[in-house]
């Protein structure tokens, strides 16, 4: 019998694989109350039970935007760190089981209290919304639980560096720690409204809230987070992808270097996302929508390095021409096409998201299911494809098995349903948006108003679109399962890229912490300062909310 070989040290396994299992948990929870919620839009679906459509809607919110892509991230970087800068010693993996089951606990507990429709404030919980404290109180288990196991993060880092001194840091160790320095310094903001206004409003202890604040604070959090479930794809797209292609890393430096910046200009650039609201100077609105467009060159480099090491390796395969590159890529390995898939799908999600932060053009989408259907694009396809595209390989491989060529192909088929269920569905979503459909309405909402028909096929469209996606999720799920539990034991390859011979020394000022935090914090007290304490001083009396319990 074949002997299962783990490629990381069986403990950090062990600790990598409970992440993962509350993710593809959370996918079957969150996925399921998506096509719910695709049904009841229709107008042909009536919700069971007395569920109300604002409760699957916050179950769909905050089971994948939080749940999913915060376990399934960490258990990514707990392996690639194992992996890459060697095993954790007992004492940083005791903190990360105690970060694991402290956000766990959260989210039982946050989850129950949406589930008994105590909860139903939407995933960004919007004052005046009130829910039951629990609510309040399991998001913060989550967070503090991830600072945890970000600490752990850091410190592994650092011991690389103290035991190898002088020597460049192992990149994917390197992108861990940008990964989990934006998710620490962005969750302050959503940390402070929790537990100085929502928890002590919902318990009683004050009368009422500052709703301009809370929101504030909320997009704070609320736009790096987008780019918290992005370092990771990229993660995979820079330094996994290369190898799995044959080729090399591009450029060590550039790969940093896109990483710092995007850990610049992901955080002081929340007002965009509050661009109708008022309370707000129009000059720090102007001056964060600068700072969100120049979020487009990092991504921009990493486009370049990604695309000239696929060009590098198609001419070293016999490719010739511009597009030769594109007949010698590994099409068949879905450990390769899930992720490109993603690839692709980012671009007409980055054009969405320069029609959302833009001013005048924001003024068209607002708050209509446009919003929804570009997130879609860039959180449920590309970064979600890029996930499972990781998954191919990172389950069998910590657990000791294979993928064979059978789960293979059902990733293909996977990978396929996927895309054609989020064109469709999304597609649908951002025509509704341009007609004026509303971002977030319950069918019943749509009766009477003078559009509904015209929306009528776009919403039908997004039903059929929801039910392809639910069937992908079946089919992710089957292969996870066999992944994990019966795919035959051996050893299957942890695929990290080497960097290419051509590429220039990687410079120390990258590894200078204190340089970039302080940069990070000053842009951060810049963009925030001044409107936050015009916020307050000219703040409206504070809006009582009600309850919903």
């Amino acid at each position: 019998m074949m002997k299962a070989i783990r490629s990381i040290h069986a403990p950090d396994a062990k600790l990598t694989m409970a992440h993962m299992y509350v993710a593809f948990a959370a996918l079957f929870v969150g996925a399921s109350m998506g096509l719910l919620q695709t049904l009841e839009r229709s107008g042909k679906f009536t919700l069971p039970f007395g569920i109300g459509y604002y409760q699957i809607l916050t179950v769909h919110g905050v089971v994948l935007g939080l749940v999913l892509t915060t376990f399934f991230i960490l258990g990514f970087m707990v392996a690639v760190q194992s992996k890459t800068a060697g095993k954790y010693t007992s004492g940083e993996r005791k903190w990360g089981w105690a970060g694991f089951w402290m956000m766990t606990t959260g989210v039982i507990t946050t989850t129950i209290f949406i589930l008994l429709n105590e909860a139903s404030v939407l995933y960004t919980f919007y004052a005046p919304l009130m829910a039951h404290p629990g609510f309040y109180i399991g998001l913060t288990l989550v967070i503090v639980g991830s600072w945890l196991e970000g600490f752990v993060i850091f410190r592994r880092h650092a011991r690389w560096r103290k035991e190898n001194p002088g020597e460049r840091t192992p990149l994917l160790s390197f992108m861990a720690v940008i990964t989990m320095l934006m998710w620490l310094i962005a969750t302050i903001g959503v940390a402070a409204t929790v537990l100085l206004q929502f928890i002590p409003w919902s318990l009683g202890l004050v009368d009422s809230i500052d709703v301009l604040v809370s929101r504030t604070l909320f997009w704070y959090f609320g736009h790096p987070l987008v780019y918290f479930w992005l370092l990771p794809a990229y993660m995979a797209w820079y330094a996994i992808i290369p190898k799995i292609v044959g080729g090399k890393i591009f450029s060590d430096s550039l790969a940093r270097l896109s990483f710092i910046l995007l850990l610049l200009f992901s955080i002081p650039v929340g007002f965009h996302h509050q661009l109708t609201e008022p309370g707000i100077d129009p000059f720090w609105k102007y001056m964060q929508v600068i700072l969100t467009f120049l979020v487009v060159i990092p991504s921009l480099m990493t486009a370049f390095s990604l695309f000239a090491t696929f060009e590098a390796r198609g001419r070293e395969l016999g490719g010739k021409g511009l597009f030769g590159w594109v007949k010698k890529m590994p099409w068949k390995d879905v450990r390769f096409l899930a992720p490109f898939i993603g690839m692709l799908w980012f671009i007409p999600g980055g054009a969405g998201g320069i029609i959302n932060a833009s001013n005048q053009m924001n003024q068209v989408i607002h708050n209509t299911i446009w919003v929804t259907g570009h997130f879609h694009l860039t959180a449920a396809t590309s970064v979600i494809l890029t996930f499972f595209g990781i998954a191919y390989w990172l389950v069998p491989s910590v657990t000791g098995r294979k993928l064979t060529a059978k789960m293979n192909r059902l990733g293909i088929i996977q990978t396929i349903v996927w895309s054609v269920g989020m064109a469709i569905m999304s597609g649908a979503m951002h025509w509704q948006g341009l007609l004026g459909g509303p971002r977030r309405s319950a069918y019943s909402e749509y009766l009477g108003n003078a559009d509904t028909a015209a929306w009528g096929p776009y919403q039908l469209a997004q039903a059929v679109g929801g039910s392809i996606l639910f069937i992908g999720m079946i089919i992710m799920l089957i292969i996870f399962v066999n992944l994990a539990f019966f795919a035959p034991k051996g050893e299957e390859e942890f695929p990290i890229a080497e960097v290419s011979e051509d590429a220039g020394e990687t410079p120390k000022v990258f590894e200078n912490w204190k340089l970039w935090i302080g940069v990070t914090v000053a842009l951060i007290l810049f963009a925030y300062t001044i409107p936050f304490i015009d916020i307050i001083q000219n703040a409206p009396p504070g809006s009582k909310g009600f309850r919903l319990w």
